[in-house]
């Protein structure tokens, strides 16, 4: 089972290159897979709406996801972070009070642009939402719940599905969107940016009700309520 896998950044990658390019120079034979710019043969930059294997961001989760980064082009995903992917792995985990939560998908913008990661998760919960919210967080009626900060985004729905273990109640999943990263004050407009982060959030947890296979897709709007409950 693939429960938090973690996809080192290209750029990362680029620093290593870089390094072993100097302990090159004034030697000869030195090959590699990559092409002159330094990049992998591989790599390749998408549009918003191809990544997380191509189901999984509507074009507005992909118009929101320029709100948040700045960037209209990502690096493509891994082939391991797909909604099919993180629908297994909570299939899965599911019954298994071991495992409780997952990466689903990360999103980065390309090499030469500002640095920027923002991260997909899965998790079990127990049952319906309680208790109150952080106070940087806008509550919306969307699943069981959905909260919406300037940082990050969760939306939690009820799933019943023969998926499930063939569950008679529903089982509670929660899907989180968030910048990783050092904390820090947001920068633009923190309204306009709780509406994309919830519209990303949608969009991924709507993909993986329907691969699911849960009743009323979880209870999820095919498009996203941003207006407070």
């Amino acid at each position: 089972m693939r429960i938090v896998i973690n996809r080192r950044p290209v750029r990362v990658g680029l620093l290593a290159a870089a390094v072993a390019g100097l302990l090159c120079l004034g030697a000869t034979g030195c090959g590699g897979d990559g092409d002159e710019g330094g990049l992998p043969k591989d790599y390749k930059v998408v549009a918003g709406t191809q990544l997380c294997g191509g189901r999984a961001m509507s074009a507005e989760a992909s118009r929101a996801l320029k709100v948040i980064t700045g960037q209209s082009r990502f690096e493509a995903s891994g082939e391991e972070y797909t909604v099919a992917q993180a629908a297994a792995d909570l299939v899965a985990a599911f019954g298994d009070p071991r495992v409780y939560r997952g990466d689903a998908c990360r999103v980065y913008t390309p090499t030469g642009t500002p640095d920027f990661d923002l991260r997909i998760t899965w998790r079990r919960v127990d049952g319906p939402p309680t208790g109150t919210p952080a106070p940087d967080f806008t509550v919306l009626d969307m699943g069981e719940r959905t909260l919406a900060a300037a940082n990050r985004a969760y939306v939690q729905f009820a799933c019943r599905s023969d998926k499930l273990a063939g569950s008679s109640t529903a089982a509670h999943v929660a899907v989180g969107v968030e910048h990783w990263g050092m904390p820090k004050e947001p920068e633009g407009d923190v309204e306009a940016l709780k509406d994309a982060y919830a519209t990303v959030a949608h969009s991924f947890s709507l993909a993986m009700a329907e691969e699911l296979r849960c009743e009323k897709n979880g209870g999820l709007p095919a498009r996203p309520v941003l207006d407070p409950a």
